[in-house]
């Protein structure tokens, strides 16, 4: 039987959090702030504060990002206020295809992935909750992306909700997120197993989510590392996946 798994787009292979820092960059200036402001209503502009000023010919903003953007908002954007960030994606969501101009996190990651598969037999597909931009769908720019990084022939499905509910209508074996809520939804609603995308200098992200039973690796590198290695005879499907996973 083959192995079906899933992996999400953006902070996993996908490199939105610089595409919409150099946004910030050219509409505020400077790097956004490791910390969001403490004081004050979230979506109050601080009026002594030159970043949350939009350069005259910028549109005004919302108050914050709506539900779709805020599902995907690195964290180095959400540093900014919840204006600056509505701006941001107001920028961001005005480009033309702007899922296209992202880049890979891991160069050249998708192509061995695409390899990989196809010498193991596996069922890959993409998951995401990336909000509509100008120009083509949010699926299409997505599958030109994924081939253009060097993954032919990319499912893609644009999903909302639990990934954990997803996970299980879709049958999937394996989910693959870098955020910890959606790797405990996968946990928690369906039995595929969550693997948590905690990249260097996360290691309470990690130690976090082993506390919950959901495995971590620190790139997508280290996961094919893992499941490409031989899986040792299991008395189920399931076994098979914890053995790839853990070496065993």
């Amino acid at each position: 039987m083959s192995l079906r798994i899933a992996f999400d787009l953006d902070g996993t292979v996908a490199d939105l959090d610089s595409t919409l820092a150099e946004i910030s960059r050219s509409l505020f200036g400077g790097e956004p702030e490791a910390v969001a402001p403490a004081e004050g209503p979230p979506a109050e502009v601080r009026r002594d504060d030159p970043r949350g000023r939009p350069p005259a010919d910028t549109p005004a903003a919302k108050d914050g990002p709506d539900e779709a953007e805020d599902r995907v908002t690195p964290p180095r954007v959400r540093s900014l206020t919840p204006r600056q960030q509505s701006m941001v994606w107001q920028a961001a969501l005005r480009t033309p295809n702007f899922w296209e101009t992202l880049g890979e996190i891991e160069p050249g990651v998708l192509a061995r992935l695409w390899a990989l598969a196809g010498e193991r037999g596996w069922e890959v597909v993409f998951l995401t909750q990336r909000p509509a931009s100008e120009g083509d769908t949010t699926q299409r720019q997505s599958q030109r992306w994924l081939r253009a990084k060097g993954f032919e022939l990319p499912s893609v499905f644009v999903v909302s909700g639990s990934r954990g509910k997803v996970a299980s209508a879709l049958g999937l074996d394996v989910v693959v997120d870098d955020r910890p809520e959606n790797c405990l939804d996968v946990k928690v609603d369906s039995t595929a197993r969550a693997v948590l995308v905690a990249r260097a200098g996360s290691p309470a992200m990690a130690a976090n989510a082993a506390r919950l039973g959901i495995e971590a690796v620190s790139s997508i590198a280290e996961l094919l590392d893992r499941l490409g290695r031989r899986a040792a005879d299991g008395p189920s499907l399931l076994g098979r996946i914890k053995n790839l996973l853990t070496g065993a």
